[in-house]
């Protein structure tokens, strides 16, 4: 049998997207545990907290809600800023690094925000001492009880400016997420551990992760998720490539690993979350998407619905006491088999979440 790398010999479109589907983990899920999907990924987007966890579950050969959100309330997994300004799953050997890697670019990208809010640096400088003492005191607080600290320093945390207050000590490796209280997030100093990357090694890695894990992909493709200078993910592609392997499609070079996972024979279809990987990884996202279809599933950014590797829906859930009503509206008419998935992935979702589970078109 020939291996996947080689079948794509000649890539077209359907072969890109199908070769993701595999290496992201979602045509046959091969997973045990959260933190394996998230080694795997590098970093998951989880903007949407509920929407991240499904993301990771998808990824599982078994998983439910519970679990997951039990790996974070344990530390197994972290929540914090890192990339670009949105919130990732990350891991605990894996946040020192990222986090100094992608920071100092984030962190310049406040500071016109910073200026109207009247944020200056003697702020921020105050702003980490308060949280250092607080949290070293209390080891995990939320973000009101946090506020409490800050407003007896005299600092204001009104309109957007906690929030801006909380993502650039993120941002500097102090502080990160920390175990759920009831429904409210908390925070904790980060103890750093693991990984102890920086320079060209920590591009390489952020570089490996990426293509192994999303690819076929493009240089473009990295450098826009990991929020990177086009130059710096250059950089950190050389120092992989030999790890990776290419073909070039349309003039354009798109890399992926070089040993590969056997899909499954034909893709599922899938009921993915908003911000999934799938659809925010890529800058050129017209692989998956229809430009007919970009306004209504906001570029892939909606939950959407996913067939051979290109979407042809959105979806919603609707949370009811014993059951979650799954609406979908497609861009087009549905055949049997797909209306067939559709069932089966809201199944899955169903019982991921605990509940019976009912589909309703729009």
């Amino acid at each position: 049998m020939l291996p996947v790398w080689y079948i794509l010999v000649v890539m077209t479109s359907k072969a890109i997207v199908l070769r993701r589907l595999v290496s992201q983990g979602l045509a046959a899920p091969r997973f045990s545990s959260a933190e394996e999907v998230v080694r795997w990924m590098g970093c998951v987007q989880a903007q949407d907290f509920a929407m991240g966890k499904w993301g990771v579950g998808l990824r599982l050969i078994s998983a439910t809600d519970a679990a997951i959100g039990a790996d974070f309330d344990a530390g197994r997994i972290l929540r914090t800023h890192v990339l670009r300004p949105t919130w990732h799953f990350v891991l605990p050997e894996d946040i020192g690094w990222m986090v100094r890697l992608t920071g100092p670019r984030v962190r310049a990208g406040a500071l016109s925000m910073h200026r109207q809010l009247g944020i200056d640096k003697a702020v921020l400088l105050k702003s980490k001492k308060v949280l250092t003492k607080a949290l070293t005191d209390a080891h995990e607080l939320t973000r009101a009880e946090l506020a409490v600290f800050f407003g007896r320093a005299k600092i204001n945390t009104d309109d957007m400016r906690m929030g801006m207050l909380m993502m650039d000590a993120e941002l500097h490796g102090l502080i990160c997420s920390g175990p759920r209280r009831g429904k409210q997030f908390t925070y904790r100093l980060l103890v750093e551990r693991g990984l102890d990357l920086s320079g060209d090694a920590a591009l390489g890695e952020l570089a490996r992760r990426y293509f192994v894990s999303r690819g076929p992909a493009t240089v473009a493709d990295l450098a826009w998720w990991g929020g990177l200078p086009l130059g710096q993910a250059k950089r950190g592609l050389e120092v992989v490539r030999g790890e990776l392997r290419y073909e070039v499609v349309e003039g354009q070079e798109y890399l992926f690993g070089a040993d590969g996972f056997a899909g499954a024979a034909a893709a599922p279809v899938l009921l993915l979350p908003a911000w999934d990987e799938y659809t925010v990884a890529y800058k050129d996202r017209s692989h998956f998407l229809h430009a007919d279809h970009v306004g209504r599933s906001s570029y892939g950014l909606k939950p959407v619905v996913v067939v051979d590797g290109r979407v042809v829906g959105v979806w919603r859930r609707v949370l009811e006491r014993e059951r979650v009503i799954v609406e979908v509206s497609a861009f087009r008419d549905l055949s049997k088999a797909v209306v067939r998935g559709v069932g089966m992935a809201a199944k899955g979702y169903g019982k991921f979440l605990g509940r019976e589970v009912e589909v309703v078109y729009n």
